[in-house]
């Protein structure tokens, strides 16, 4: 969520944007008739996750995903000042506010800081603040001192402490609270959980593993695997697109220069991998055994996009902003992004949930519309665009 600087392009052109146009516009329309959809349904199970034999699956405020919907429609009214998604952003960021006293997993900072954060952001309101500090205090419940890292779920059996991924995308929140409390302790945890996870995570090519088991007597390492992936020493596509964004936002939260090497080290993995389609948006496991015959995964496609956009900022090469821009205008393509009324209101088609889990797969996903909403936002910011001239 950042402020970026635009590099020295030339004046765009607005008709060299017109699949910029044509997303934004798609996603307005689709979420904005969601929105309405679900009113009449249902006031407590509110929020879009996915499609399920067809239909369109509604999952309670706890479920990990409650605050990409809210997030989503945030960003849908940056790109077009339409009014109406800003109310029904804040109507469903509010759902979540209890959320702030959730401790049962880590994904609150996916749950709140996607919601609360951007309507901190946009169009605050008295007591935003208030709420994300209490979350990134339910949040830092999770850290063991022992361990050095913030425990990810309870109720996986396997692991007697398992560490994902993922988690890394909730260290923003920390960082951000840690800045509108002045509580210094928020940041010391979100930094104790980068450095042990860029020791421990990661495989010397760069690839990430997706969960660690960790004994919590003493921080030892018990197990590593990739959960989500094709095998344990698989790279599971959206992994490593959140060990990038993650990285790179660390990076900037911090100017530690570690972080920096490490996010351009992943986008280099990313980047040059033999197993990348020609449209740069990822199959579900860059090691998956069928390529090319393999599910895509444009939530993966997505979120690369947006974290390798930040990184052009904070690296001044735009290497990561062409590469970024020919992703995002893959997914504004007739290939990934629906047509108005179809793909049961989502903006994208084509993600991967679990392919080992067998649900969520080539389906549309919340997260992938919310981290291609946020890209193209980043995008026009980089390229000075006023969106007022897109319309």
């Amino acid at each position: 969520m950042a402020l970026l600087t635009p590099f020295a392009f030339s004046a765009t052109n607005v008709q060299d944007l017109d699949w910029a146009k044509k997303g934004i516009e798609i996603a307005a329309y689709q979420l904005e008739q969601t929105a309405g959809k679900i009113k009449s349904l249902t006031d407590t199970i509110a929020f879009p996750r996915s499609a399920q034999a067809g239909q369109l699956k509604l999952v309670n405020a706890e479920d990990w995903t409650s605050g990409f919907f809210p997030g989503s429609l945030w960003y849908a009214y940056e790109l077009t000042g339409n009014k109406k998604l800003a109310k029904e952003a804040r109507v469903y960021t509010n759902k979540l506010a209890n959320i702030q006293y959730f401790k049962a997993n880590h994904d609150v900072g996916f749950m709140m800081y996607c919601s609360y954060g951007n309507a901190l952001r946009l169009v605050p309101e008295k007591g935003d603040k208030e709420i994300l500090i209490n979350t990134a205090k339910s949040l830092s419940t999770r850290f063991s001192p022992k361990v050095g890292l913030i425990k990810s779920w309870d109720h996986e059996p396997k692991w007697k402490y398992p560490v994902i991924i993922d988690n890394m995308m909730n260290l923003e929140l920390l960082f951000e609270a840690s800045k509108m409390s002045k509580d210094k302790s928020f940041e010391k945890i979100a930094v104790s959980h980068a450095d042990l996870t860029m020791k421990n995570h990661f495989r010397p090519d760069m690839s990430s593993y997706h969960v660690l088991g960790y004994d919590p007597a003493n921080g030892s390492i018990l197990t590593k695997g990739t959960h989500q992936g094709f095998s344990d020493e698989s790279a599971w596509s959206r992994g490593q697109g959140w060990g990038l964004y993650s990285y790179t936002y660390c990076f900037r939260e911090t100017n530690n220069p570690k972080y920096l090497e490490r996010a351009k080290a992943i986008a280099a993995y990313i980047m040059n991998h033999p197993n990348t389609p020609t449209d740069l948006i990822p199959y579900w496991d860059y090691n998956a055994p069928k390529i090319p015959n393999e599910p895509r995964d444009a939530s993966a496609g997505a979120l690369i996009a947006s974290g390798l956009l930040e990184l052009s900022t904070l690296t001044k090469d735009k290497k990561y902003f062409e590469y970024a821009e020919k992703m995002l205008k893959a997914l504004s393509g007739p290939n990934y992004l629906a047509k108005k009324g179809e793909n049961n209101g989502f903006v994208l088609m084509h993600s991967v949930g679990s392919i080992p889990g067998k649900f969520e797969v080539d389906t549309p996903l919340n997260y992938a519309d919310y981290y291609y909403l946020e890209a193209m936002v980043r995008y026009l910011k980089i390229k000075d665009v006023n969106v007022a001239s897109l319309k």
